[in-house]
Formats: structure tokens, sequence, C-alpha cells
């Protein structure tokens, strides 16, 4: 190797070091920065080939990588939509909210979203977190997890519930049956259930269970909070065997005002059918209280009285007041009327090598070659990691080891400092061998 060689050799290690420097200076600047990756500089021998078709050293030169799949330590915050990943995956993010082109998407673990004056979640850097929207019905549908094409921006802004009206009840409760077979049956039994109009406005229902002079009968009648009386059935009980205490059977139906067919009744199911008159189309609401010989609705045993328990479909009209994001993803809305239902569900994107992502600005990566094809899966199924609200994943630099990296690469620095001024001192000599 000639003297130039040599010389090359030197400065190809101070171009290769200063870039390890630059590199690590880097990481000891993010070690407190969310979401950060380590990245690095490994040293890899060049060549040359000679005259005689040998190769020979000629120098080092700097590869740079990124430690993408170490994670890094969880750390709780104080707000909920801060959002941290513990295991694989990545949230998939875009610099506009509603992307539709698919090649500004990107993937990040920087999990600070919070919304913006819109309402959409984006993090500190600046991107808007991307996930499936449910529809009215709680499903996301059928999505095509191997694209983008599907994802829309999570917005929690001013999101309303629209109300849905009731359309069936199902009630249930005990009668003490020490209160039938009286010769002066005492006062009836009261209970009241809400349902929701057409309108999502609350109104409410009154049930009304008579005792009898006849064991082990009682006589229901049913009447609505503005006054309506609807009508009434008999219910016979079952007083012994194994049906004991179950309904035995059910009279036919007797509505409030013959003129006004507004109640019906189906001693088979025994199932009441009401039509209450709020709106141009009257509402249709089905009342079960329990098959005969059946124990899953009302029932008649010696006792006290227990307030009917009523359950209901429909809605109130609502606001959204907090949201509640869980393990696997699901961001739910809660709003003031008592309501919780899905809004979006926040896909983690997996590809086969994350250190062959390449890196951008903010903490975010995009696709490449190297890092294989991805698919958008739900957290916590399968190899997908989980979601934690109200914490954020800290930056994978370990200081120590980036202060002793930065002492052994100054130190090569510096000796590769000591060949360039020892080959010019060389060249100093063979200048005066001339004089």
């Amino acid at each position: 190797m000639s003297i130039s060689y040599a010389m090359q050799t030197g400065v190809s290690g101070l171009r290769a070091n200063s870039t390890a420097v630059g590199r690590i200076s880097e990481n000891i600047a993010n070690a407190n920065t969310d979401g950060y990756r380590r990245s690095f500089v490994q040293m890899v021998t060049t060549s040359t080939l000679s005259d005689d078709a040998s190769f020979s050293s000629s120098g080092v030169r700097a590869v740079q990588g990124a430690d993408v799949s170490t994670e890094g330590a969880l750390r709780a915050t104080n707000s909920s939509t801060d959002l941290a990943i513990g295991g694989s995956g990545f949230f998939v993010v875009s610099k506009e909210p509603n992307e539709t082109n698919e090649t500004n998407f990107m993937l990040t673990r920087a999990g600070s979203f919070l919304p913006d004056e819109n309402g959409d979640l984006r993090n500190a850097a600046g991107y808007y977190l991307a996930g499936f929207p449910y529809d009215q019905t709680a499903s996301i549908g059928t999505v095509d997890r191997n694209q983008f094409g599907d994802l829309k921006t999570v917005n929690l802004g001013s999101l309303s519930q629209t109300g849905s009206p009731t359309g069936q009840m199902k009630v249930s409760g005990n009668l003490p049956a020490q209160q039938t077979g009286l010769d002066a049956p005492g006062e009836p039994f009261l209970s009241s259930a809400e349902y929701y109009s057409p309108l999502g406005e609350a109104e409410r229902m009154q049930f009304s269970w008579q005792p009898s002079e006849t064991e082990s009968r009682w006589t229901l009648s049913i009447s609505g909070s503005d006054g309506t009386d609807y009508g009434s059935v008999d219910v016979d009980f079952h007083d012994s065997g194994p049906l004991a205490g179950a309904p035995k059977a059910y009279s036919e139906g007797r509505p409030a005002d013959e003129n006004t067919p507004n109640f019906a009744f189906d001693p088979a199911t025994g199932t009441a059918t009401l039509t209450v008159d709020n709106g141009t189309e009257p509402q249709v609401i089905e009342v079960a209280l329990g098959a005969p010989d059946e124990h899953n609705g009302m029932t008649q045993f010696a006792g006290d009285y227990s307030a009917l328990k009523i359950g209901s479909d429909g809605a109130e009209s609502g606001v959204l007041v907090r949201t509640e994001i869980d393990e696997r993803g699901d961001v739910y809305g809660v709003f003031n009327n008592g309501s919780r239902k899905p809004l979006y569900n926040i896909p983690l994107a997996e590809v086969a090598n994350p250190d062959g992502l390449l890196a951008g600005d903010g903490n975010a990566y995009a696709l490449s070659r190297s890092s294989g094809k991805f698919s958008l899966n739900q957290a916590g199924q399968g190899s997908a990691g989980s979601l934690t609200a109200g914490a954020l994943e800290s930056s994978n630099v370990e200081v120590a080891q980036e202060l002793t990296d930065l002492i052994s690469t100054q130190r090569a620095y510096s000796s590769n400092a000591k060949i360039v001024t020892t080959v010019d001192e060389m060249l100093d000599e063979t200048m005066r061998l001339k004089r």
C-alpha cells in the first residue's frame, strides 16, 4: 500500500467515525423523545481491485441503521388519548386528516395524541391517527387489512347520538303469593319503566299488579305517564310442583277502550303489544312478561314484592361527554344519556422487518422494499401488541451505552487523525530527499 493509500485510509476513518458521532449525538438528544428509535452506525471495510486482480483493503465506510424493533419502556400519563403499544405494531398516521393517497400514510410508535380544533386526534409531531370507523350497528363491516383505503382519521369532536325508539321491553320481578286469596285484597303494587319515543325523548310506562281474591291470580294494568290506560290482563301462577311460581296461564287482553285498539295480548307467549300514539306513525312496543311454565319473567313466590327489572332497547338522544380506549384498540364514546357505543377501531400495522423501515420526520417511518409488506391487525390478536391508554412509550435509547460508544468513537477518530498527521510527516520527509 502506498503512502497516498494510507492517507486515504485515514481520511475514510475520520469520515466514518464522524458519521458515528453524529448518530450518537442524535440518540442522546432524543433520549427523552417519546417513541424515538435508536439509530446507529456499523463500520464496513472497503476494498479495491489491484493490478494483479486481487482485492486489497483501502479503508472503511459507515453504514447507518436504526433499532426500530426494540421497545421502549412505558410510562403513565394523565391524558386518556395518549396511547402506547406493548408488543409488535405501529400506529397508522397521515400528515393530513382523512388522507386518500395511500403513499402518504406513515407508521409511528409516538402515541401522544390530542384532539385538534376539529376534534381529529393528532400527535405532537403533527400526524393524524387513522382507524376503522364503526357504523350505527356497531360494526366496521368488511375492510381490507392489506391496504390503507378503508381508514379514516379518528375524530372525537362534538359527536351526538341520535335517539332510537323502544320496540321491545322485557319485564321480570316477583309478586308476593301471600297477598292473593284474601277476602279484601290490598292495594296494587306499582312499578314504572322508561322507554324512548321515536324522537329520543324519555317517557315512562306504569305497571299496576292488583292481587285477586282468587289464590295465585293477579291483574296487570298498563298505563302511560300521560294518563293513557292501555289495557289489562289476568295472570294465574302455578302454586305447586316443579313449576311453582311460574306463570300458569294468561287471559285474553282487555283494552281499556274498545274503540281505541291500542292494546293486545298473546296468552301463548305472555307478550303484550302496545300502540303508543306519539306521532304521525304510532309507536309499537312489545312487553314480554314471561312465557307460561317458565321462570324467565314474572314469578310469584311468598315474600316481599320486588320492584320490576325491565330491559328495553332504544336510546335517548345525547352528546359525547368522554371517550374510552381499550386494549383491543376500540374507541368508545360515552354520552350524557348514559349510553356507550364504539366509534373507531385503531389497528396496528405490522411489517416483516421493522428495522427495514425508512425513518422520516417526527418519529414516523415509511414502508420500503426491505421492510416487507404490511398488514393492519387488531390489537391484542395474533402477533399484534396490545394498546394501553393513558400511557406513552419512551425512547429505546440507553444514555450510558451512548456515552460509552461516544468515548470509543472519539478514540477511533483521534487514532485516524494520527494516521493522517503521520503520513503527512512521511510525505514531508520524502520531499526532503530531493534536497
